[in-house]
């Protein structure tokens, strides 16, 4: 029971100061990529880099002293589905763009005031319920057993070509963050990645070594947030028949630490929707979320930070697909108005 409750208060510090971070740099994947595609700045891109780079040093570190064990996540499962997982990302990243931010950008938002953000996260968890075990999770089922792929191997085996290739992609994404002229002006941005990827390795470190319990096991992971908004909507509503967990305290954290850390910076403004269009866009935003969230096991920061830090291809290709899915978005869906 204590082991469980510091793995909860654990998971509360983490997302308060994911949320903080998060507002006070505006770390926003999506954010950083629409940049990048209008060529202004990509201070944003540079940033979640060097998250990634950090992430995927510090969890290599971590479990070579083995502290933790990543090949008992769900990034590192030999079951996969070869159409599902594609077309999980490809919705993902569309309804990223819809919605102008990913699931873990809305919570941030929301904490600021930003009422949109709450159309965002509440269609967002809903439709990653209806997709988990509601009435899309038979056909959902159905799909990824007729297309189930068993993976020889689910990341580059362990040795020295895993070291060197994991080392090679951390200078690569390091030298990308930092080698942009005038980086200095954006150093907040930088910082904030790096401290984002800390926060990474402190989720694993959480579940895979704090909360370790061979009577009582957790599922080793460390920051995603499609499932777990639907979790905290769940537990929400019926918390007398559920126990709290990492996953919900954390988004809960984010909550608090962007809602702080707004008040603080005196930054906190109430703002809702322009149009009726505008609101539907973010409907639909976030059920794709939702939908694809769940099918390609999890979102920009659960597969492109968590479950790249574990090198995982299957984690590799839901990240390329969430990045088309969005440029698709970008170039064939009218802007709101």
């Amino acid at each position: 029971m204590i082991q469980t409750d510091l793995v909860l208060w654990a998971g509360l510090i983490i997302g308060i100061l994911f949320g903080a971070c998060a507002q006070i740099t505006g770390f926003c994947f999506y954010r950083g990529l629409h940049e990048r595609w209008a060529a202004r700045g990509g201070y944003k891109l540079q940033a979640f880099a060097m998250a990634m780079a950090v992430a995927l040093a510090g969890t290599y570190i971590v479990q070579q002293v083995g502290l933790i064990d990543t090949a008992q996540s769900l990034y590192l499962s030999p079951n996969i589905s070869w159409l599902l997982l594609p077309i999980g990302g490809l919705l993902f990243g569309y309804g990223m763009s819809l919605a102008n931010g990913c699931g873990a950008r809305a919570l941030v938002l929301l904490a600021q005031g930003n009422l949109r953000s709450f159309v965002v996260i509440l269609s967002l968890g809903i439709a990653a319920y209806m997709t988990l075990t509601g009435v899309l999770a038979p056909a959902r089922i159905s799909l990824a057993q007729a297309t189930n792929l068993q993976l020889s191997s689910t990341t580059i085996d362990s040795g020295i070509p895993r070291t060197i290739i994991l080392w090679v992609a951390v200078l690569i994404l390091a030298l990308y963050a930092i080698g942009r002229n005038n980086h200095r002006e954006r150093l907040s941005d930088l910082l904030g990645g790096a401290f984002i990827g800390l926060l990474i390795v402190a989720g694993w470190l959480t579940t895979g070594w704090l909360g370790e319990d061979p009577f009582d096991p957790i599922p080793v992971t460390s920051l995603s947030f499609v499932a777990p908004i639907g979790d905290t909507i769940q537990y929400a509503m019926i918390s007398t028949g559920l126990s709290l967990r990492f996953s919900i305290v954390v988004v809960l954290g984010v909550l608090v630490g962007a809602l702080l850390s707004s008040l603080l910076r005196k930054e906190y403004e109430l703002c809702a929707f322009d149009s009726p269009r505008h609101m539907l866009r973010s409907i639909l935003g976030g059920i794709l979320m939702g939908v694809g969230g769940v099918l390609a096991m999890g979102c920009t920061i659960g597969q492109g930070l968590t479950g790249f830090s574990t090198l995982s291809y299957s984690s590799i290709v839901a990240f390329i697909t969430i990045i088309i899915g969005a440029q698709a978005a970008l170039r064939f869906t009218p802007p709101a108005r």
